[in-house]
């Protein structure tokens, strides 16, 4: 070998090298002692909606949920960095224990990060238990988190009840809001929280915590639970800081001065222009909306926030009884959820709606960052099947896609 050979092979040597250490190597401003504001507002700027991409078919919650390879691919193409709701059960809990269903969510976890070492994938604890939690084992480990004696039983639905009855059977028979003041729903989410962390998650949605802490006033037992959390993480994640988020209708999660989220997050709140059918606008003070509330605060990072950074997202939770039919006392747009309106309006008016609420937002808060619908489930009506809206631009190998692609990548190449 000559020496100029040699030269380049050592060369190359250190290139894959380099490479390969960036890929494992966090963040620089994420690490365990938190994130900095200019990090995390980073993330938030480059965040999408991608519910349940984690979950191979056939073990999603919602709708079927093919063609992966083409979402992988459209991360890259847009440049998005949190990948939103991308792993959660709403019922159906028993999955927990398939280990394919983990092992390919995190497959796709290693595979987005091979292409983008900074992607980070966030699971949803949310609101929900069903009856289905009576088959699962309780992980030694969930014991050990809280320094428990550790016992062989599997979880128990009913001890996550709250005692008084609130919110028991509130989806259905059988399907209640678990109580975070029970030490059974701390084991519960500590569970949810510790294995999606070990497949590769390091971001973590709380849901609606008004409800989870419908007898915690005061946020004491939502604080001590989340102690244990960010413990688990300084152990088993990647950058030993896992980011903690959730429905804030109050403003933030704040106990003397100091926030237990890194971020808020919250429905964009969309408003019907009521002779103008089907048309929708945002609107400070509309509603319950958090734009202008989002509470001052010093953040768990250690850093101080007039206002603390949020998500605002297409909502989906339903049709109403009036599909159509504007009603601007509700949550629903012209009958229906956020994300099922915008579904369902014509395309380029979802290209125009994209690019206008993502500069009123920057014009009316500087606190908030518009989530990009890229995936979530959509409700057409009672008989209509259940689909997911799909922002990837349509192709023969994507041929529901909605040609939203590149309106975002567009959108946030003109933000830089």
């Amino acid at each position: 070998m000559t020496l100029l050979n040699r030269q380049t092979t050592f060369f190359l040597l250190i290139v894959f090298s380099t490479l390969a250490s960036y890929a494992q190597r966090p963040t620089k401003g994420f690490n365990e002692k938190g994130i900095s504001k200019e990090v995390l507002e980073h993330y938030l700027e480059h965040s999408v909606t991608m519910a349940e991409f984690l979950a191979v078919d056939p073990y999603t919650v919602d709708a079927a949920y093919p063609n992966k390879e083409d979402d992988i691919r459209l991360i890259r193409n847009i440049g998005a960095k949190f990948i939103g709701r991308a792993i959660y059960r709403w019922g159906k809990e028993a999955m927990l224990t398939n280990q394919d269903y983990l092992d390919k969510a995190a497959a796709l976890i290693k595979k987005v990060q091979q292409q983008d070492p900074e992607v980070v994938f966030q699971a949803a604890l949310f609101e929900c238990i069903t009856q289905q939690v009576n088959d699962i084992p309780i992980p030694d480990w969930v014991f050990t988190t809280f320094g428990d004696k550790v016992e062989k039983r599997n979880f128990r639905y009913d001890d996550m009840l709250n005692a008084n009855g609130k919110f028991v059977d509130h989806w259905r028979k059988g399907s209640s809001v678990p109580d975070i003041t029970t030490k059974e729903t701390q084991y519960w989410f500590m569970f949810l929280a510790g294995t999606y962390m070990n497949i590769g998650c390091e971001a973590l949605h709380l849901g609606q915590i008004a409800l989870i802490g419908m007898a915690d006033p005061r946020l004491e037992a939502w604080a001590a639970f989340l102690v244990k959390v960010r413990e688990y993480a300084k152990k088993h994640a990647r950058h030993k800081w896992v980011l903690l988020d959730a429905h804030t209708p109050s403003g933030g999660m704040v106990v003397d001065g100091r926030s237990l989220l890194d971020f808020n997050s919250f429905p964009l709140r969309i408003k019907e222009v009521v002779d103008k059918p089907q048309e929708g606008v945002l609107q400070v003070g509309y509603l319950d909306a958090l734009f202008g509330r989002s509470k001052a605060c010093i953040t768990p990072s250690g850093w101080a926030s007039p206002s603390l950074p949020f998500l605002v997202e297409f909502d989906n939770f339903g049709i109403s009884r009036n599909p159509g039919v504007a009603d601007t006392t509700s949550h629903f747009i012209w009958g229906y959820d956020e994300v099922s309106w915008f579904y369902l309006q014509p395309e380029k008016y979802r290209q125009d709606w994209l690019r206008y609420a993502y500069r009123w937002i920057k014009e009316h808060d500087k606190s908030a960052f518009l989530q990009m619908p890229v995936s979530r489930i959509v409700s057409l009506g009672r008989g209509k099947p259940m689909v997911k809206n799909r922002a990837n631009t349509r192709s023969a190998s994507m041929p529901d896609g909605m040609n939203l692609e590149e309106t975002i990548r567009d959108i946030w190449s003109k933000s830089k």
